[in-house]
């Protein structure tokens, strides 16, 4: 962390992805964006892609894609307004509504253990809508974080970039999902109904730990 706030702060940092000032920028809070997802200290989001995908198979990769875009385009919306003080909430709200988000996506995953994510389209699903809806409540949820590591330059740019690596991650996150669930289906022979419904309902019992925690009980 301490060498990406050389770049935040204008101090003599050099990406090793590119020797430009305006690529090293973007690089750098690209890999910020990648690094705060791709990591167990956000669980939350973790939790909300697992669920998310629990219903998809390797098969269904462009749909994947479409629905960890739907969900980028949400949270991006929100980051954008909260970062340039657009938008203000209560931060412990957020903190509830998130795994409310986690929940909720795990019960429609219960009506959808007969293969509904194969028959659904690729772009217009209301899998995707959902996505894009609960996104903007964990773009809040991201807001805090980014806003504590801008720095001097274009914020435009770093936003973008910062997204461009959450999007990095989650996608990563859900192929090794999907590759997992290649394993359990063909190599132990489980069912897809049965590890949709495992899945989700261990989530959901996570989620509803996170939600008890929360600061507005």
């Amino acid at each position: 962390m301490q060498k990406f706030k050389h770049v935040i702060y204008g101090l003599a940092y050099t990406s090793p992805f590119s020797s430009t000032t305006l690529s090293s920028v973007f690089y750098t809070y690209m890999e910020l964006g990648f690094h705060h997802i791709f990591n167990l200290k956000a669980y939350d989001h973790m939790l909300f892609l697992l669920a998310l995908g629990a219903i998809y198979t390797l098969g269904d990769w462009r749909k994947v894609i479409a629905l960890v875009t739907s969900f980028t385009i949400g949270h991006s919306i929100t980051l954008a307004l909260s970062t340039f003080n657009i938008i203000k909430f209560d931060s412990a709200l957020i903190e509830f509504l998130i795994p409310v988000t986690i929940f909720v996506t795990c019960v429609l995953n219960f009506f959808k253990l007969k293969s509904a994510a194969s028959k659904q389209h690729t772009i217009l699903s209301v899998h995707n809508l959902i996505a894009i809806f609960f996104g903007l409540i964990h773009g809040m949820g991201f807001s805090n974080y980014l806003k504590s590591l801008l720095g001097r330059g274009d914020t435009w740019l770093q936003l973008l970039a910062f997204n461009v690596g959450i999007e990095i991650g989650q996608l990563l996150i859900v192929f090794i999902l999907l590759l997992v669930a290649v394993i359990v289906i063909n190599v132990f022979s489980a069912k897809r109904r049965d590890w949709i419904l495992v899945l989700s309902s261990a989530v959901a019992g996570v989620s509803l730990i996170l939600m008890m925690n929360t600061n507005i009980f």
